[in-house]
């Protein structure tokens, strides 16, 4: 789920700091995910890339965290690749 948003251009998933399954998830519950970038640093090996840590949470249709996660991944710096498009706008039911 988080993959397209937050390491999707990235150039190399580097550690997975924590994983833990907080409560189970079952047949027909929905998941939500909410990532938060903690920090950020800039190679010190190659100048176009950095280092970014986030966490990762996902919760259940009733708000309750089932999924935390915190990672680092190695990322281009911006302006060092072409950008691509952002998400499409949904469109309207007619």
């Amino acid at each position: 789920m988080s993959v397209p948003d937050v390491s999707g251009k990235a150039i190399a998933n580097l550690e997975v700091e924590t994983l833990q399954h907080k409560a189970p998830m079952f047949h027909g519950d929905t998941l939500y995910a909410e990532t938060t970038v903690l920090d950020k640093k800039e190679s010190s090996s190659k100048p176009d890339r950095g280092v970014v840590t986030v966490e990762t949470r996902g919760y259940n249709q009733d708000g309750v965290v089932v999924l935390y996660f915190r990672r680092k991944v190695l990322v281009p710096k911006r302006g060092t690749v072409p950008e691509q498009p952002g998400r499409p706008e949904p469109q309207g039911e007619d």
